[in-house]
């Protein structure tokens, strides 16, 4: 049963191997639907909610930096007690001076193991969250995205090279407010490029990205890296924008080699996701990532866990165990 006033989604921890369950305030949910859900909700957010979504933001985002937005830290703590380890966090809790600083919080050096670290031809997974993985954006289509005008292209903006990621795969890291809100490489290379697209503040809850009345993921702010890789050929990650996300903050940048499991950067206050399209073709996802994302459940991973293997190189290890996994 969940608590008075609260939902429950249901996901799968990949550490624990066994559904778990994600509280969400009620409220917040019956809002969400109201608005994403339905054609009188999306049309009041075309007469100008969109316009207020971001001026909350903007607001929310300069609260969260100032000293006094401090005294919430506690009571967010509280409130997700079992998710969140402050043992793994790099500082003690009175070092944070704002909401932000917390939210942004740096974890201790091998906090996040990375699988095969020594190889370039395993990619892991970009961030602590909820993951749907799909061979081909048709899959994701199917399975997830409801968004009738969804497409690669429009996802991808006007990036020189996204005709290169047609047919490819794609993988949806979905950040809560209560995770380690840091992103970082999956794949090993070099930034190509970094594209910067402005939109809208859309929230990325499944409620909103399940809605076949708008696109969540190309209307919304975001920024478009290519990473080209030796072993994967290019890999595009999307860091994406949403409601209370106050920026997307970069610390690499054009032309810079990184390795995979690098940090590189972060989310401000809210909820966000990054999305990561392979090539046709360049990856085999793990087993259990794809069985899960195809019952339309999310499954929870962390920074550094295996994603996908190289098909290129063809290489054979040995993939996460689901034969004693029960698919609900």
């Amino acid at each position: 049963m969940s608590p008075r006033g609260f939902c429950l989604n249901k996901v799968f921890d990949r550490k624990k191997k066994r559904l778990v369950e994600e509280i969400i305030d009620g409220k917040i949910v019956l809002s969400m639907r109201a608005i994403y859900q339905s054609k009188v909700g999306l049309g009041i957010m075309d007469k100008g909610a969109k316009e207020l979504l971001q001026s909350i933001s903007e607001k929310q985002g300069k609260k969260m930096n100032t000293t006094e937005s401090a005294k919430d830290i506690p009571a967010f703590l509280k409130f997700f007690k079992d998710q969140i380890n402050m043992a793994e966090v790099k500082y003690p809790l009175y070092h944070f001076k704002t909401f932000n600083e917390f939210f942004i919080r740096e974890l201790k050096p091998g906090a996040r193991p990375v699988a095969f670290a020594g190889r370039d031809d395993v990619a892991v997974c970009a961030a602590d969250c909820r993951l749907m993985a799909f061979n081909t954006v048709e899959e994701s289509v199917r399975f997830w995205i409801k968004g009738k005008k969804f497409s690669l292209r429009g996802l991808l903006g006007n990036v020189p090279c996204s005709d290169a990621f047609v047919g490819g795969t794609l993988v949806i890291f979905r950040l809560a407010p209560q995770d380690y809100h840091r992103f970082h490489f999956p794949v090993s290379g070099k930034i190509e490029q970094i594209v910067d697209i402005p939109g809208c503040l859309y929230m990325v809850n499944p409620i909103a990205v399940n809605s076949k009345y708008c696109n969540v993921f190309t209307e919304n702010k975001r920024s478009v890296s290519i990473i080209s890789t030796s072993d994967f050929g290019k890999v595009a990650f999307v860091a994406i924008g949403a409601t209370m996300v106050g920026s997307i903050t970069f610390n690499k940048k054009k032309g810079d080699y990184v390795q995979k499991g690098d940090e590189f950067g972060y989310f401000s206050f809210g909820g966000s996701t990054v999305i990561c399209v392979f090539e046709k073709d360049s990856i085999a996802l793990d087993k259990d990532l794809l069985a899960y994302s195809a019952r339309s459940i999310e499954t929870l991973v962390s920074v550094g866990m295996q994603l996908g293997v190289s098909v290129r190189k063809r290489t054979e290890l040995p993939l996460p165990d689901i034969k004693n996994i029960t698919i609900v």
